[in-house]
């Protein structure tokens, strides 16, 4: 199990050393969250790296990860916890068969802890010998108002109460980060218990770093090309821009074709590894691709 790091140079080089080039923002703000052990909540766009984040720390770190993926109608016994009725019931006819008719007895027996189906939540602030676990509470504002609600005594106090056992409380505080592509709002009261960085699509620079660190055996022409022309994507108007993770799927995929160039024809039949909506594959046709190759090559000889 690795160390908390030191200093925001240390958590900029622990995510390195596991393939996530960051800005100094983003290593600064999360620097702060392990340090004063607040939660980390990451806004930003699909596919930009936000869950990435909480992977490369549990494995960094040496921890465990447990994620908690968020959905519309989430919750609590989902989230949190549930009782094992069908062993409950068994118990109870056990109990039945032997005699025991002590109800307050039974009632000790059905609900001991072994009974407890542990959800993340749960499982989150429980013990562990590697240490205080990742928390990923990913894509919050899929749920709705009441869940964000219940999580505020996590977050809080890192407890949570269940009526037949008592408070649970960790031992040590569990590392948590929340990611949002904010479809909708996240309350101010659940963000006010965190710290917040909106995690924005990266320039140029940091995108051939993170597709050299990601795709190394990419030739660098190849590369500076894939991103050029991602860039250049970004700013038309797509309903669903490209986000990092796309750009790293396209380049795997062009490995595969064996390409050294990018041609209109080539990128044009590619393009639903970038594009995920059809829409936006109709009007990125292969004239419109090849204005922006066009454009690619002329900013090159310009610089």
């Amino acid at each position: 199990m690795a160390s908390i790091p030191a200093s925001i140079d240390e958590a900029s080089a622990l995510l390195a050393d596991h393939g996530y080039i960051a800005d100094r923002s983003l290593a600064t703000v999360l620097f702060l969250s392990l340090r004063l052990q607040r939660p980390l909540f990451l806004e930003g766009e699909a596919g930009v790296g936000k869950t990435e984040i909480a992977k490369v720390l549990a494995e960094g770190l040496g921890r465990r990860l447990i994620r908690l993926q968020c959905y519309e109608g989430l919750d609590v016994s989902s989230a949190l916890y549930e009782w094992n009725y069908a062993a409950q019931m068994i118990e109870i006819r056990l109990a039945e068969a032997s005699g025991i008719d002590d109800r307050d007895r039974l009632s000790d027996d059905v609900f001991a802890e072994k009974f407890l189906i542990r959800r993340p939540l749960l499982e989150a602030l429980s013990p562990d010998e590697r240490g205080a676990p990742i928390l990923l509470i990913d894509e919050l504002d899929r749920t709705d108002a009441a869940f964000e609600a219940f999580l505020l005594e996590v977050l809080s106090d890192f407890q949570v109460t269940i009526p037949e056992i008592g408070v649970v409380k960790a031992s040590e505080p569990p590392i948590v980060v929340i990611t949002s592509n904010r479809t909708r709002e996240v309350h101010d009261a659940l963000k006010r218990r965190c710290l917040y960085h909106w995690l924005d699509y990266p320039d140029a620079e940091r995108e051939q770093a993170i597709l050299k660190s990601r795709q190394p055996g990419i030739p660098e022409t190849l590369t500076r090309a894939i991103v050029s022309f991602v860039q250049a994507l970004r700013q038309e108007d797509l309903f669903k821009a490209p986000g990092i993770a796309e750009t790293l799927d396209w380049a795997a995929a062009l490995s595969e074709l064996d390409a050294v160039t990018l041609e209109p024809s080539l990128v044009a039949d590619t393009l639903g590894v970038l594009l995920k909506y059809q829409d936006d594959i109709v009007r990125m046709s292969e004239g419109e691709t090849a204005r922006i190759l066009q454009g690619i090559g002329g900013q090159k000889r310009k610089a």
